[in-house]
């Protein structure tokens, strides 16, 4: 199995695992699980640095619609809303092995080459999500920062969570340099 098998295979399955959450919703929660089970709020930041032109780095990222062309754990996108540039378009963004993510584009700026979306519905062990896409020009080439904020489902180890999340950054931002040749 090549390396990029390997890694599409361990984030797929590792984002399309069902946990104690499920098939639920990443709304808020009620008062009263609120008040059982304190959000425990946490970020993570990945990032990688590219020879390519921040201007091609974007072209090839910026479409919200069509992650599965630079992001090996992504089979396809269905866009319930709008088109993969416009605030408020919403996505089904689903995994090599069928796992589902409902997620809503909430901003993006194309000269800032930067991007934001959340996660409405998943089977990712996290709520509130919150996630930023973007490219800034370098001396070198550009460098793609995917970065995050989210509450952690109760019954999942904050470190779980976490690494999970990176997994998918790192999966892809590493396949980007092959992406953009």
């Amino acid at each position: 199995m090549t390396t990029e098998a390997k890694i599409h295979a361990r984030v797929s399955h590792a984002i399309s695992q069902p946990t104690a959450q499920a098939g639920t919703s990443t709304r808020m929660p009620t008062a009263a699980a609120a008040a059982s089970a304190p959000a425990r709020a946490v970020s993570v930041v990945e990032a990688v640095q590219l020879a390519g032109s921040a201007g091609r780095v974007w072209a090839a990222i910026d479409d919200f619609s069509a992650w599965q062309s630079w992001h090996p754990a992504f089979a396809s996108t269905r866009m319930l809303q709008g088109d993969g540039r416009s605030k408020g378009a919403v996505r089904v963004l689903v995994t090599q092995d069928g796992g589902q993510f409902t997620e809503e584009l909430v901003d993006f700026d194309a000269a800032a080459r930067r991007y934001q979306y959340r996660i409405i519905e998943s089977p990712a062990p996290v709520a509130d999500y919150v996630s930023t896409v973007q490219v800034s020009e370098t001396t070198a080439g550009c460098t793609v920062t995917w970065s995050s904020r989210f509450n952690v489902k109760p019954g999942t180890p904050e470190a779980d969570a976490k690494r999970l999340i990176s997994a998918v950054y790192r999966a892809g931002l590493d396949n980007l340099a092959s992406v953009i040749g």
